[in-house]
Parts: C-alpha cells; sequence; structure tokens
C-alpha cells in the first residue's frame, strides 16, 4: 500500500475515533462500547493515545465518582482528544511525546480472526 493511502486510512481512522469520543463524553454510548468499535490493527500514535486514555476514563469510574476534578480533568482531556482527532489530525507531538513518557509503548487491539484467538489462547498455555 502507498504512503498516501496509509496516510488517508490513518485520517479516516482518527475520524472514526474522534467521533467515538464525542459519543462518549457526550453520553451516548459508554467508554467500553467506543472501545469495542476502534479501529483494529491501526499502527497510528494518535489513535494509541485515544485509545489508551479511553481505557483509562472507563477503569477509573469509581475515582470519578468520588473526585469531581479528576473526572472534570479526564473529560477536557478527552475533548481534547476528539477535537483534534475528529478532524483526521494527528495529536501534537509535545502532547505524544508526553504520554508515551509517563506510559510507554501503547498496543491497541488486533484484528480479531480465528488464527488471532487461537494464538491468543496458545499464549497462556505455554
Amino acid at each position: 500500500m502507498s504512503l498516501d493511502k496509509q496516510e488517508v486510512l490513518k485520517s479516516k481512522a482518527r475520524e472514526v475515533v474522534g467521533n467515538l469520543i464525542y459519543n462518549v463524553i457526550a453520553r451516548q454510548m459508554t467508554a467500553l462500547e467506543a472501545l469495542k468499535l476502534f479501529p483494529k490493527s491501526v499502527e497510528d500514535d494518535s489513535i494509541k493515545v485515544a485509545w489508551h486514555a479511553l481505557v483509562h476514563f472507563e477503569a477509573d469510574e469509581d475515582l470519578q465518582s468520588k473526585d469531581k476534578l479528576y473526572y472534570e480533568q479526564q473529560f477536557l482531556y478527552l475533548e481534547l482528544i476528539a477535537k483534534i482527532l475528529a478532524q483526521g489530525k494527528n495529536m501534537p507531538q509535545n502532547m505524544l511525546d508526553e504520554y508515551i513518557k509517563y506510559h510507554g509503548e501503547i498496543v491497541l487491539p488486533k484484528k480479531n480472526s480465528v488464527f488471532d484467538k487461537l494464538k491468543n489462547l496458545f499464549r497462556f498455555i505455554d
């Protein structure tokens, strides 16, 4: 696949992710529902950061209910990510650098083919 086609696909995937996050912050879907709809096997740092931020948003539900400031900060961060990605844009490098600095390499889920499911199963058997 040519570089131009890859960039177009990444841009479209970013738009999808941005709109998914908008749906979460508008409470039209849960973070878990959005995570299930994330584009699979897309190698894009912006999408990886968005995935990780949404995973944290989902996982921190208890903390959010106890600490409204924490919830507001997460909400505003997701809103910023959604605004950038819904336009198909890459997140600014300083945001990517800061995220990776604190969280390391982020891995997205892969496609769920039969082979992938078997591979994941056998990973635990070894």
